[in-house]
């Protein structure tokens, strides 16, 4: 058996989108993907984007992030949230994580806060990592007591709640989602920004299409430029394929759930496997065991058994770019450390059937036992 690391789960719907588009006869359908979003997610606004990363890009424009201003993040992101901090030439602050949640340590967070007051630190950019909410409450009083604005990183919480609120529906500045799921082989791309902050999202809109107005209604040639954006949109055919996929994706979450209660019954107490803290909240768009002996050994003995395996994240500090550059060492955040040496991401989708859960929980029981 070959179970990928992802597989999208397409029907009739997505076929019928993408035709009816093709034929000329889906109008507007960004704007309904706008609307039906916001509705879902419980935001005022919502702006599609090319992907995810064009999102967080696109929301530090909208904040008016300068040279040299400062962006706290968690060193177990995915690389586009420095990245995005990076290209306006401003620095990001990266932040120890939380040894069970894996998510930013926000005890950390606010002591690095107490330590440096200063006008530059601008923002924190906080990642569910796996679907499993931050403690958003202590975070928005903490960005409260220190002046900076909060975007979420919701690349892997499409759908994910926080106390039975939707994430992007709370008190964050702005929130990020991707439809490309990191490290897993996606149809399509594309991402959406949500904000309550009206003049945020006008800003973002209009800098999403290189910032171009349109003087006359009846001639859309006739435009103006008003600052500096970029190309930021998302294309018709990702529109309508998201549009089919998002009407389905309170049936994917619960498809995840049952997946993640198979594994947590399957695999607790196996031997050099330790299953993921159960949060309320977690909708587990990945779930990750920790392997304690010669994690990628473990991997690569199931890579011959035909299941593919994924990593969330390779520390930031790991990486050559920002190691160099800041001059970061490999033990200056040790939990994140720790959590790399052993984390593992199971395949995990809507599309996943049982046999196939079945047969990763029996290969993983087959491969620990040949651990020592």
């Amino acid at each position: 058996m070959k179970i990928p690391f992802y597989r999208a789960k397409i029907d009739s719907d997505e076929k019928d989108n993408i035709n009816d588009l093709l034929n000329g006869e889906f109008d507007n359908c960004i704007e309904e993907l706008e609307d039906e979003f916001s509705s879902y997610v419980g935001s005022k606004y919502a702006l599609a984007t090319a992907h995810g990363t064009s999102a967080l890009h696109l929301s530090l424009l909208a904040l008016e992030l300068k040279r040299g201003d400062k962006v706290l993040c968690s060193v177990n992101s995915y690389p586009a949230v420095p990245e995005v901090v990076r290209h306006f030439d401003a620095e990001p602050i990266f932040i120890d994580v939380d040894e069970d949640s894996f998510n930013i340590n926000l005890d950390k967070l606010e002591a690095y806060l107490m330590d440096n007051n200063s006008r530059k630190l601008k923002a924190v950019i906080a990642s569910h990592i796996a679907g499993n909410p931050i403690d958003l409450t202590r975070l928005y009083s903490i960005a409260s007591i220190y002046n900076i604005k909060v975007i979420e990183d919701a690349s892997d919480a499409l759908g994910a709640s926080y106390n039975g609120e939707k994430i992007g529906s709370l008190k964050a500045d702005a929130t990020c989602f991707s439809f490309m799921p990191h490290l897993k082989k996606s149809i399509c791309g594309g991402g959406m920004l949500v904000t309550d902050d009206e003049a945020l999202y006008n800003r973002a809109k209009s800098l999403r299409n290189h910032a171009i107005t349109v003087n006359d209604s009846d001639l859309e040639y006739i435009y103006d430029v008003n600052d500096i954006g970029n190309k930021y949109g998302m294309s018709e055919l990702s529109g309508v394929f998201i549009l089919a996929q998002l009407k389905k994706q309170e049936d994917a979450l619960s498809r995840h759930k049952e997946i993640a209660s198979v594994y947590d019954k399957a695999l607790e107490g196996v031997a050099h496997i330790s299953i993921p803290i159960n949060y309320s909240d977690h909708s587990y768009s990945n779930y990750i065991v920790k392997i304690d002996k010669n994690r990628d050994s473990f991997a690569r003995e199931l890579l011959k058994k035909g299941i593919k395996c994924g990593l969330h994240y390779i520390p930031l500090n790991f990486l050559s770019y920002y190691k160099e550059k800041y001059s970061l060492k490999i033990n200056d955040f040790p939990v994140a450390l720790k959590n790399y040496q052993q984390v593992l991401s199971l395949p995990i989708f809507a599309d996943m059937s049982d046999e196939e859960v079945k047969y990763v929980c029996k290969s993983l029981k087959e491969v620990s036992k040949t651990r020592v």
